[in-house]
């Protein structure tokens, strides 16, 4: 990526942390932004962010810091890893004191609600002048700051950005692949934390492997359909932000949707899975959003439109369940004999 004199991290939850260290270990120095100035100091006497990623040591070369401006000053690279409802605002904050053409990367897997807009189109309108690109994929924080074997994709219609981020990210355990198809890739990571819920509902409930595969094979189906609807390559949903993503989200207990699904499925409330889990988890504004969009698309979503139900009408999982079953029958593949 050349020389880089400085790298931004906004964001100091579980994956912004991660992300940080793994920078700043591959040689980069790294500021780590995060709105508590107490956590900051914390952070930067310990060198540990105990609330997001505890227990996990962190590279002397990361900056903690809750002052904006002067994190992001003379920034080369900045990463917005803040949640998608608090992107515009960021965004807006930071925009008078950044580099024309920036190089500005998204981790959010989130939709904006009142507006339906991805996280890259938001910072598109609010950084014009920035080279927006995403990066998305099965990345549970947890695993790469314990520097498991993991894979990403970056995202954008720039190859230089891509190569640039592929450069700055890559390790010897983190490998990161490119793709065009930024909306495709972007779509599919904020879709997946729908069924993941839903996922976390069956396994709290003791359901069959039968079941989940069927799960998560039909989750596909819908993610590559609404999809293909606005226009993303259905190819897409085969890599890593898409079939990657959803097999790690729908099975693994670090992932927060999965840990929402399974508290619902407990009894709990939405409010009281929310304050359960502790974390932000993007499925659930999700869910509300695609519901009302997938209606005025008409595109067939049955799993999306019954874990609605049962989180904000008050419908039991076992009648979700059984609507779900007993819904039109549809083909297994839809995209056969399509060339992309």
């Amino acid at each position: 990526m050349g020389s880089l004199k400085k790298v931004v991290v906004l964001g100091g939850g579980s994956f912004g942390t991660a992300l940080s260290n793994m920078i700043a270990e591959n040689g980069h120095n790294v500021v780590l932004w995060m709105r508590s100035s107490k956590r900051a100091l914390q952070c930067s006497v310990s060198f540990e962010n105990p609330k997001y990623l505890p227990g996990f040591s962190l590279d002397t070369k990361i900056t903690f810091s809750s002052d904006l401006r002067s994190s992001i000053h003379d920034a080369d690279v900045i990463f917005f890893s803040v949640p998608s409802k608090a992107y515009r605002d960021v965004a807006r904050e930071v925009k008078q004191f950044i580099k024309d053409d920036i190089r500005v990367i998204s981790t959010a897997k989130g939709i904006e609600a009142k507006t339906f807009k991805l996280m890259s189109k938001v910072l598109e309108e609010e950084l014009p002048k920035a080279r927006i690109g995403v990066i998305s994929g099965p990345n549970l924080a947890m695993e790469v700051a314990a520097k498991g074997i993991t894979a990403t994709v970056v995202a954008c219609q720039d190859p230089d950005v891509c190569i640039g981020i592929q450069e700055l990210l890559s390790s010897h355990y983190f490998r990161v692949y490119a793709n065009s198809d930024r909306f495709g890739v972007e779509i599919a990571g904020a879709l997946k934390n729908i069924y993941a819920i839903a996922a976390g509902i069956s396994s709290s409930m003791h359901m069959g492997q039968n079941t989940i595969s069927a799960l998560i094979t039909r989750s596909l189906a819908e993610m590559s359909r609404y999809s293909a609807c606005l226009g993303a390559n259905p190819m897409t949903l085969l890599g890593l932000s898409g079939v990657g993503d959803l097999i790690v989200t729908c099975t693994s207990p670090l992932s927060r949707n999965f840990q929402i699904g399974m508290a619902l499925g407990e009894g709990l409330s939405v409010d009281e899975a929310v304050i359960k889990v502790g974390h932000t988890a993007e499925g659930i504004n999700t869910v509300r959003i695609i519901k009302s969009e997938s209606e005025k698309l008409k595109v067939y979503m049955p799993i999306a439109s019954a874990l609605y139900e049962t989180m904000f009408n008050g419908q039991s999982v076992e009648d979700g369940l059984k609507l779900m079953m007993l819904a039109d029958q549809n083909t297994d593949v839809e995209f056969f004999g399509i060339s992309f």
